[in-house]
């Protein structure tokens, strides 16, 4: 049952109420049941009735057919009490009847096909239809929440939306992959179905509609133009329009973006997407430009990526010819034949390339001598090749030419200047002033780089040119390459040096034989002959000279426990002259080696500690026997390759270890060993231990690494004073080795951190007693000394007295 009020209850007096029913209830329902005072007997009820609300006249309210929001949401009525003659006693009172929704309503879409358009690459999320429906149900409840979504996309590419809508409003966008894949070549449109749901879409009770639409793909207008060409140096009024871009709404904001600096950027759009020029360009200055268009929404926001925008500045006939220099030079040897090529003469246009601008054609306008004859050059017109026309030259009859080439485009013309020299042909060999230079007698010393011989050949060659210069070669009596001859290049005089040292043993005489050519290759049918031919007898004399070792350092590894006598190295030494050679030792200052006179065997005479000395620097000494004695010394190393001699040790004096007394936890001190051995890579790998099994159950070691170990105190019971702790250090090594050293550790009172130790009668400090005679005694001999001054003072001012005594008569 409905009849309750807003109180709860089901009866009461006559005053404005308010009742919610819900809509399409069972009819003849109780709502209320209204109580009169006397003398009211009866009830009248009037205003939005409906012929629904009925009361009677006992007061009950009640409705006679079912209720519906969607035709009449609240009722308002009147309820008055009347009396036995029907007059008024009480009220009229509102009533209010409140029709709640129940979910009777379908939602329905406006149109039953919907047709839209959208962009090629439209940005995706932006809105470009909607689509509409309506629920006759209560929007302030979920009956009338509609709910949108697109079920069907046809066609569906790869299975991949295209469409997206928006389910509480029906805006209908392009997602990420439509916005990049639409494309109306391939399908011009498409179909969607939408349906929406009341209840929010989110119970399977809810009512539903569905819709077509149909959307045409349009081709996307934001594209970048064509390539502009714009003509360099333009006298028209400025700014030109030269291109244009559009976006695919009305509205958007445009703008360009440089890609690179300029001084000044000589572009510009406007808002309806026209590009402009603003400025003459110069194709000269720079060729091309290339800059971006932008389109933004209101909020600047970009409404797709940029337009690259290409602008190509078209060359005009601005630029005259230029000569490849202010004076070209070419070189011809004389006697060449008709058609000879001279050389390419080319110039040079800052016009475009490949374009009728930047042709150039040549042509020879004056040639300075005219002689023999004029015309003696062509070139051709568009090459720019340089060859002979007439006849060959003669350097006799013109050394020089001087020609005025005129270099023309379209419509400038430009006069260049080539000189051509004529140069002498390789056409006569040179010639020795004397074909034999005799006996050069020199000492086997004579010192590298000296001047032995001065040679002289002549070339009848124009001078100074690569047909008259001399080179001067050994091509007999010299295989060791002992020798060499330098030019002098303003006389083509040959010194003959030396290069590398003479040897009377080995070469005592040498027939050397000379030849004389030129740089420049002779001309076809002249040859050298003996004339470019010449020799000497170079004849070296004996110089004593000191014994030479086969190399100037020996080396030699041995282990440093070698047993004594070992031979450990070997040096050898010749004499030149074939002397005997004795060696012996300087710089042995360990006395470890001797060396045998006779073989150059060398051993060991001591024990030798690579510790000491890992690698052993003596010279060896070679003397000539007979003749001058002379000597010479040789080095010999000897490295030592070490062996496990040395036990690990301490690595420092620790005589400052302590621990503060008494101890109120147990302490430990920290130690280093060390060994003189040569390590591993991987560095020491001592063991430690303690070196006494009595003090186990006072002391402990652990070790930290390879080199340091912590000695801990087990208790806290130790006197106060000072405790030698043998501790037992292994290297591991090969064979193994071990030593036992004494760390002492002090138990002491501290003091702010620092061992405090009382000073008393310690070793080497005097006690007090003895410090007072040793005072005492130091007062007595300074007196004793005074005493001895004053005296000696005394006997020597008398003596002075005695001295000035007159003699006696």
């Amino acid at each position: 049952t409905t009849g309750f009020g807003q109180e709860g209850k089901f009866s009461g007096p006559l005053k404005p109420m308010t009742f919610s029913i819900f809509e399409g209830q069972e009819p003849s329902q109780i709502i209320f049941q209204f109580k009169a005072n006397p003398p009211a007997v009866t009830f009248e009820l009037s205003g939005e009735t409906d012929g629904i609300f009925m009361i009677e006249p006992d007061g009950l309210l009640y409705y006679t057919r079912a209720l519906d929001r969607e035709t009449r949401a609240t009722h308002h009525l009147q309820l008055a009490a009347l009396d036995s003659h029907g007059a008024t006693v009480e009220g009229p009172v509102p009533i209010t009847i409140e029709v709640k929704d129940i979910n009777d309503n379908k939602p329905m879409f406006l149109q039953s096909k919907y047709e839209g358009s959208v962009r090629q690459n439209s940005r995706p999320g932006k809105p470009f239809m909607y689509v509409n429906a309506t629920d006759l149900d209560d929007p302030a409840t979920p009956n009338g929440q509609l709910f949108y979504e697109i079920v069907i996309q046809l066609p569906k590419i790869n299975n991949v939306m295209y469409f997206q809508i928006n389910n509480k409003t029906g805006a209908i966008s392009l997602t990420y992959q439509g916005a990049k894949e639409l494309d109306p070549v391939k399908n011009p449109s498409y179909n969607l179905v939408v349906s929406v749901k009341d209840m929010g879409g989110q119970t399977e009770n809810s009512f539903s509609d569905t819709t077509s639409v149909d959307i045409i793909v349009k081709e996307n207008i934001w594209k970048a133009p064509d390539p502009v060409e714009v003509l360099e140096n333009s006298t028209d009024p400025h700014p030109i329009k030269i291109t244009q871009v559009r976006w695919n709404d009305p509205g958007a904001q445009y703008s360009l973006v440089e890609k690179e600096k300029l001084p000044k950027f000589p572009f510009s759009i406007d808002q309806e997407g026209d590009i402009y020029v603003t400025q003459p360009l110069d194709r000269e200055e720079k060729d091309s430009h290339v800059f971006y268009a932008t389109a933004k929404d209101d909020y600047g926001k970009l409404l797709a990526l940029p337009l690259e925008i290409h602008v190509k500045v078209k060359d005009i006939n601005d630029n005259p010819p230029t000569c490849p220099s202010a004076l070209t030079v070419f070189e011809v040897q004389e006697n060449e034949v008709l058609g000879s090529s001279i050389g390419i003469f080319t110039a040079h246009d800052m016009d475009e390339e490949n374009t009728v601008n930047s042709i150039l054609k040549y042509k020879i306008v004056d040639q300075a001598p005219k002689f023999p004859s004029d015309g003696l050059f062509l070139i051709e017109d568009y090459q720019g090749k340089v060859q002979l026309s007439k006849q060959s030259l003669k350097k006799q009859d013109t050394p020089q030419y001087n020609l005025t080439v005129e270099v023309s485009d379209q419509d400038f013309k430009t006069l260049c200047f080539l000189q051509v020299n004529i140069i002498d042909i390789n056409d006569q060999i040179p010639i020795f002033e004397k074909s034999d230079y005799g006996n050069v007698t020199l000492p086997e010393d004579t010192a590298i780089e000296s001047i032995i011989l001065t040679i002289q050949a002549t070339d009848a060659d124009e001078p100074f040119t690569g047909s008259s210069k001399i080179l001067y070669k050994i091509v007999q009596g010299d295989n060791e390459e002992r020798l060499v001859v330098d030019t002098d290049l303003q006389t083509n005089a040959g010194y003959v040096k030396i290069k590398k040292p003479l040897d009377f043993e080995t070469a005592p005489v040498s027939n050397i034989m000379l030849h004389a050519e030129n740089p420049e290759p002779l001309v076809s049918g002249v040859l050298y002959n003996a004339s470019s031919f010449a020799s000497f007898k170079l004849i070296v004399t004996d110089v004593n000279e000191a014994p030479v070792f086969s190399q100037y350092l020996f080396q030699e590894k041995v282990s440093e426990d070698v047993a004594v006598g070992t031979k450990v190295g070997n040096v050898t030494a010749r004499d030149p002259e074939g002397l005997a050679v004795s060696y012996s030792l300087r710089g042995d200052k360990r006395g470890w080696l001797k060396i045998d006179s006779v073989t150059g065997d060398i051993f060991s005479v001591a024990p030798l500690d690579r510790e000491a000395e890992s690698v052993y620097w003596v010279q060896v000494v070679a003397t000539e026997v007979g003749g001058s004695s002379l000597s010479s010394t040789a080095n010999f190393h000897l490295a030592l390759t070490d062996v496990n001699d040395n036990p690990p040790r301490l690595a420092k004096d620790y005589t400052g270890l302590f621990l503060c007394h008494p101890l109120s936890a147990t302490g430990s001190v920290i130690f280093e060993a060390t060994d003189d051995d040569q390590q591993s890579f991987r560095g020491p790998q001592f063991a430690f231990s303690l070196g006494s099994g009595s003090l186990q159950n006072d002391w402990e070691i652990s070790k930290i690494n390879g080199t340091h170990a912590r000695l801990s105190t087990k208790h806290t019971n130790f006197e106060e004073r000072a405790y030698e702790i043998p501790i037992r250090i292994g290297d591991g090594g090969r064979p193994p080795l071990e030593a036992v050293v004494s760390l002492p550790v002090t138990f002491c009172k501290c003091v702010e951190g620092s061992c405090f130790r009382p000073v008393g009668n310690q070793e080497g400090i005097p006690t007090v007693g003895m410090a007072v005679g040793i005072l005492l005694t130091t007062f007595l001999v300074i007196g004793i000394i005074l005493t001895v001054v004053f005296v000696r003072k005394n006997n020597v001012e008398n003596a002075r007295v005695s001295e000035l005594r007159p003699l006696s008569g």
